[in-house]
């Protein structure tokens, strides 16, 4: 292992690509700690250090941002205005036609979507960094500390060129994180954006570890790492399982040559969907919270009797019915994102179009159907594995007091197994290339 880490850097070509993503994830670490005009720093980190948690609401986004949202700053929305826009793309394939087009044409049509994507993230991070700004000039993006006099004037000019600017100032920061992301994909080791999530989350490990340490015990603190460990190998485990359906290809003359003959296999993964039903379930709860917020009595009497529920059940991570209903809303998401992006009837028609066929099974619709039949018993395990993941959070903000950010659940440990296991096999595949041998054994 530790020549296999040695020839990478050994390998010139290697090396720099490395040392290339190194040097734009720490420019990306360090646009998360400026902050935005117009911005009073001082009043921002006094809140942040009275806060007891961060609010469900903005939960997920700063987790994706590092830790930015809070501090309001260039890159306070982090990866999320991308994701969001790359997850609507997706699902309107299924909506409209030309982008299914679009997705069916290739390199050429991939590149279209990208453009797309890229101008939907810029309208997504213009409405973000304008909901973000009021929410601050309100005072309720610190709800805990809603009574402190500092968390009320966390901008320092309330004007609307001042807003403007900031607007303006976060929306660039986004665009300017998405380039970032472009250049590790095309020089250094590849998945941009995927790496740039990595390091956003894993820059929030530290912080919530050492959160139970001191509001717990040492020996808490040594169960929470024992337990994280188990939690990690097991979601390795479940990420590398796979369904493999062997197809085989008939041997076919065009000219003098034979083509096909050969075996092979359609991978389907116990998680297909990936973090995205856990992204779509938390959103989709956020919702509830949201109207709630925005419905609060302005002279600070009682609140409605359907605004008061809301507030009990659905804004706390802790709650029975907010665990239940998260838990559901996930295995739903799962089968919906697999049924999209999964389509059996065009894989049983491009196997069909070069003579492969499932041993036992005919080709055409009864392939199609098969491969349904099992997609659809491999995705109940996978989602019931998701739901569990994402509950861990939960769970451990109702027994040792972690923050809703706890590291080793949800959507982080899933992303950071992800990723960093794509990333070794990039890695591997490269030293493979240049030395016959790679990092994995």
């Amino acid at each position: 292992m530790f020549r296999a880490v040695a020839r990478i850097f050994r390998t010139p070509d290697l090396r720099r690509k490395i040392g290339f993503t190194l040097g734009i994830v720490a420019l990306f670490r360090l646009g998360s700690f400026i902050p935005a005009p117009f911005v009073d720093y001082g009043n921002v980190q006094a809140c942040i250090a009275s806060n007891d948690g961060t609010t469900g609401l903005y939960e997920l986004v700063n987790l994706f941002s590092g830790g930015a949202l809070l501090q309001l700053s260039v890159f306070a929305l982090g990866i999320m205005p991308y994701i969001t826009s790359s997850i609507i793309v997706q699902l309107l394939r299924v909506v409209i036609p030309h982008f299914d087009t679009l997705h069916k044409e290739g390199q050429s049509g991939q590149a279209k979507l990208t453009q797309y994507t890229r101008y939907l993230t810029i309208a997504l991070a213009i409405l973000q960094s304008t909901t973000l700004i009021t929410v601050a000039r309100s005072g309720a993006l610190f709800p805990s500390t809603s009574g402190a006099p500092e968390c009320a004037n966390l901008i320092t000019d309330p004007s609307w060129y001042a807003t403007l600017l900031m607007v303006i100032t976060m929306t660039a920061g986004t665009g300017l994180i998405m380039w970032m992301g472009e250049l590790i994909t095309e020089r250094g080791v590849g998945n941009g954006m995927s790496l740039l999530i990595f390091t956003s989350i894993a820059a929030t490990f530290p912080s919530a570890l050492w959160g139970i340490q001191a509001t717990q015990s040492f020996e808490v603190f040594l169960l929470v790492l024992a337990v994280g460990l188990v939690i990690m190998t097991a979601v390795v485990f479940v990420e590398q399982s796979q369904r493999r359906i062997p197809v085989q290809y008939a041997k076919r003359m065009v000219g003098r040559r034979t083509y096909g003959g050969n075996n092979t296999y359609i991978p389907i993964k116990v998680n297909m969907a990936g973090v995205v039903p856990v992204i779509f379930a938390s959103s989709l709860l956020y919702l509830p919270a949201l109207v709630g917020q925005f419905n609060q009595p302005a002279g600070g009497g009682a609140p409605a009797p359907w605004v008061q529920w809301i507030s009990d059940n659905l804004t706390s991570g802790d709650n029975p019915l907010y665990m239940a209903l998260y838990f559901l809303l996930i295995v739903g998401f799962t089968y919906f994102y697999v049924a999209i992006t999964f389509n059996p009837e065009e894989v049983a028609d491009n196997m069909k179009k070069y003579g492969g066929f499932i041993p036992g099974i005919r080709a055409g619709r009864p392939t199609a159907e098969y491969l349904d039949y099992v997609l659809t018993r491999v995705t109940l395990p996978g989602s019931l594995y998701l739901g569990f993941i994402a509950l861990i959070p939960l769970i451990a903000l109702a027994t040792v007091g972690a923050n809703a950010n706890f590291p080793f659940g949800g959507a982080s440990i899933l992303i950071i197994v992800g990723v960093g296991l794509e990333t070794v096999k990039q890695i591997d595949s490269q030293l493979q290339q240049r030395h016959y041998e790679g990092l994995l054994r």
